[in-house]
């Protein structure tokens, strides 16, 4: 039979395993919640770029001309010549723009 101490020393050595235990499973949710808030924060700042983007009037439209009229600046041609691509290759721009914002775990 064992003694008291024994049944002690045991305790205290399965306590000191569960609390190492839980110790790294601690340092694995703060990892998982720094990352997720780090990933939040690219999304965030990636939807308020495209809400700004979205909200600015094209030059052509604060000067009064009208779309034939706006001159073509060297983005507005890469634009041009992207909108006449087919749309599966602008599918792939966006998700391409998409992915930098959103870096994949790994």
């Amino acid at each position: 039979m064992p003694t008291i101490r024994d049944q002690i020393e045991a305790r205290l050595e399965a306590l000191t395993k569960e609390l190492e235990t839980g110790q790294a499973e601690l340092q694995k949710v703060e990892m998982q919640r720094t990352y997720l808030h780090e990933t939040m924060l690219r999304i965030s700042g990636a939807v308020q770029v495209l809400e700004e983007l979205l909200a600015q009037r094209p030059p052509w439209q604060q000067n009064g001309l009208n779309h034939s009229e706006a001159p073509l600046e060297p983005t507005q041609d890469r634009a041009k010549t992207e909108a006449d691509r087919p749309v599966t290759h602008q599918s792939t721009l966006v998700n391409q723009a998409v992915s930098t914002a959103i870096p994949s775990k790994g």
